[in-house]
């Protein structure tokens, strides 16, 4: 599947990209909103499993207009544990640290954080979890997952697609690096990607992308840490990846990675 081979339907607000798999119908919300939060519905058989929740109220009353004539069967709950008033009793699968990321971790410093820049507009309500699950393969709505337990919460492999679904890629934006570690994790995960050729790998924060673009991410992440060692603190560390990269999006990570790089 082409990451560029869909349907776009468009909303009020936000954007719906649809891929078709024949049996298997994937529904990518770009939901334009502050953060540029991206959801997913996989649809099969007039069944849906929502990956993600927006957090906005307005794309959370959007996209549950949208899914009005669907049978949502469960929402995987990762790394966005906000916007529970988004359809509220459908079951909420999520793994156990990924729980303890949104109600006490890094999950609930954003929440937080998102709650005082954006006031009254953003839900910071958090999704009540109803099925922990283990990692490895959960079936729901009749379609099957996998899910690989990260650091913060899990990623989630779609085999009938053959697509991943994980928190940030971004080709061509910044990203949240918290150290040459950090770096180094996000390579191996992303060749493994490569070796496994999956077709479409999904992101919380940008469309859809693919395999090329792994490997452009990849090269970026090498050369983050090549720039790290080569200059002094953290604002020749910004000053020089903006040079290099001049058209990439995502300032404000950059921000908090040259922070994590020159603490």
């Amino acid at each position: 599947m082409n990451k560029n081979t869909f349907t776009s339907i468009k909303l009020a607000k936000g954007e719906m990209n649809v891929y078709d798999f024949g049996s298997v119908k994937l529904h990518a919300y770009k939901t334009n909103d502050f953060i540029d939060d991206e959801v997913f519905i996989v649809e099969k058989n007039g069944k849906a499993v929502v990956i993600e929740s927006p957090c906005f109220f307005e794309n959370n009353r959007e996209l549950a207009e949208y899914l009005k004539d669907m049978q949502v069967e469960g929402m995987l709950v990762a790394y966005h544990g906000a916007g529970a008033t988004f359809l509220p009793d459908v079951p909420k699968y999520a793994a156990q640290n990924a729980v303890e990321f949104s109600k006490n971790g890094g999950g609930k410093d954003l929440i937080d954080s998102f709650t005082g820049s954006f006031g009254e507009i953003f839900d910071p309500s958090v999704h009540k979890i109803t099925n922990v699950i283990e990692p490895g393969k959960v079936t729901i709505g009749g379609i099957d997952f996998v899910i690989k337990q990260t650091n913060d919460a899990f990623d989630v492999e779609i085999p009938e697609i053959n697509a991943v679904y994980t928190h940030m890629l971004g080709h061509d934006c910044h990203s949240i690096v918290a150290g040459a570690g950090h770096a180094d994790a996000m390579i191996a995960e992303l060749r493994s990607y490569i070796e496994k050729g999956y077709d479409l790998i999904l992101t919380s924060h940008y469309t859809p992308e693919d395999l090329k673009d792994a490997q452009t991410k990849i090269e970026y992440l090498e050369n983050l840490k090549k720039i790290a060692s080569d200059v002094q603190n953290a604002d020749e560390f910004k000053a020089e990846v903006g040079k290099q990269y001049p058209q990439y999006s995502g300032q404000n990570y950059l921000e908090m990675t040259a922070g994590f790089f020159f603490a």
